[in-house]
């Protein structure tokens, strides 16, 4: 499996280096040069299968044998070892054919632990086998950067710099990052939103001067391997529900496209799933997109939901380059005036590509909070403000009732108990592993939103 940049001017690389590299230097993302073919009935075991056995099973095509067999199921069974889920992504039923996709039973309550567990093992075992060391540039909007950090904290052949917009997190997703005292571990709040914090990672890795004094690599969702591993919960998900006889759909909350792309991901790979529902806060340039075809760029909005306060979702260049019917010179060229103008719009012959397998719906934060308090009316479950944005959209978008629709719940509502609280009078409890989080100590620094700020603060402090 040979992996190639959605620009077309990076080398096409193996996995293991495509797990080093992160964003390819061309600025692209890497995706596999050829989707796999699945073996016939691959997926219908799944239904009652170990989570671990088919997380290996959806995993070893892309790796294609950079990684031995017997090292890669150590590597899965370690990553899922401390999931507070004896099934790790467990569904739970919350009305006629609606489903709850549970997410957050990873170690810092959000799904980004069910890639990031994964990622940070892989990272560990390719380069102690390297006899190298990388450093980790990260930006996050809440759960990416906790996520990060506890894969690999203490960890001897990586140093982790995480960037956060200052005050723009709640306040248990700031301290999950920053009362992570180990010696590896670096954050840093920007004084902007998520999109400048990002776009500072994307500035670093295109800076040839920086990487050769600095071996970068990312865990964000630009990351394939994240993307890789993402997978395998619809998989399982779909296969409970009936398939490969039944076709399912999914509702994804999302602001950089990353997950949802893994729900495509794994469609290519022959899980029936139906319709892909994007649920976008009032940062709405993906709903906006599958209106009109247009991608423009607005102004950050704070919202109760703060991990999709977004507006540049940089894994949909991903879904481009597959639209585009993987023509790596229109793709950079749409990004590069997208970088340039803030817009692109596409034709619609590839919008309607787009539109017979995803919709966009959105919710502001009266309508998430409405949401909030009728699922714990009507069903008895809290759920955090970003799935109940999910919830909202199935209510506008669904398109097929007898297909069941699966929402996926992305966060515990602990990580929100605030939101959570004034919704439903309720405050849910952090588990025991994070009880005291709020006394515990933090450390972090506060940075101009500039390059020259970042980069001479990673030289200062790393050598």
């Amino acid at each position: 499996m040979k992996y190639v940049s959605t620009r077309g001017n990076a080398p096409a690389l193996g996995f293991n280096d495509v797990l080093l590299a992160g964003l390819a230097c061309d600025g692209g993302l890497y995706m596999p040069a050829e989707w796999p073919v699945m073996p016939t009935g691959w997926l219908a075991p799944f239904s009652n299968m170990k989570y671990e056995e088919a997380a290996f099973r959806v995993m070893r095509p892309f790796i294609a044998g950079q990684i031995p067999d017997e090292d890669l199921l150590g590597i899965i069974e370690a990553a899922y070892a401390s999931f507070g889920a004896p099934d790790i992504a467990p569904l739970v039923r919350c009305g006629d054919g609606l489903y709850l996709l549970e997410l957050f039973h990873g170690p810092t309550l959000a799904f980004k632990d069910v890639a990031m567990q994964f990622l940070g093992r892989a990272f560990d075992h390719v380069l102690g086998g390297r006899s190298e060391r990388v450093v980790i540039i990260g930006a996050t909007s809440g759960d990416t950067g906790s996520a990060a950090i506890e894969a690999v904290r203490d960890k001897s052949n990586i140093d982790i710099v995480m960037l956060h917009p200052e005050n723009r997190t709640s306040e248990i997703q700031r301290r999950q990052m920053t009362t992570v005292l180990s010696s590896n571990v670096y954050n840093v709040a920007i004084r902007g939103t998520f999109d400048d914090c990002q776009a500072l990672v994307k500035a670093m890795f295109n800076d040839p001067g920086f990487r050769v004094r600095h071996p970068l690599s990312a865990v964000n969702s630009i990351n394939w391997v994240r993307v890789m591993a993402q997978m395998v919960y619809y998989a399982t998900a779909a296969a409970k529900l009936g398939a490969p006889e039944r076709c399912v759909s999914f509702c994804v909350p999302t602001g950089n496209f990353g997950n949802v792309f893994a729900a495509y991901g794994a469609r290519k790979l022959g899980v029936p799933i139906g319709q892909l529902l994007v649920a976008s806060n009032r940062n709405d340039i993906l709903t906006r997109f599958f209106e009109t075809g247009a991608m423009i760029m607005d102004e950050v909005c704070t919202t109760l939901s703060p991990s999709m306060d977004i507006q540049v979702s940089s894994n949909f260049e991903r879904l481009l380059f597959e639209l585009l019917d993987r023509d790596a010179s229109r793709t950079a060229e749409t990004m590069q005036r997208f970088a340039g103008t803030g817009s692109y719009d596409v034709s619609q012959s590839v919008l309607q590509r787009a539109l017979a397998v995803f919709d966009g719906a959105r919710a502001d934060d009266a309508e998430t909070t409405i949401a909030m308090r009728r699922i714990y009316d009507e069903h008895g479950i809290l759920v955090d403000p970003h799935t109940a944005v999910g919830f909202k959209a199935v209510a506008d978008k669904r398109r097929d009732s007898s297909q069941p629709m699966v929402i996926a719940a992305t966060a515990h509502p602990a990580k929100f108990g605030d939101a959570v609280n004034r919704a439903t009078g309720e405050t849910p409890r952090l588990p025991p592993h994070l009880a005291d989080l709020m006394a515990r100590e933090e450390r972090f620094t506060i940075l101009d939103n500039t390059l020259e700020a970042i980069e001479g603060f990673i030289d200062e402090t790393l050598g």
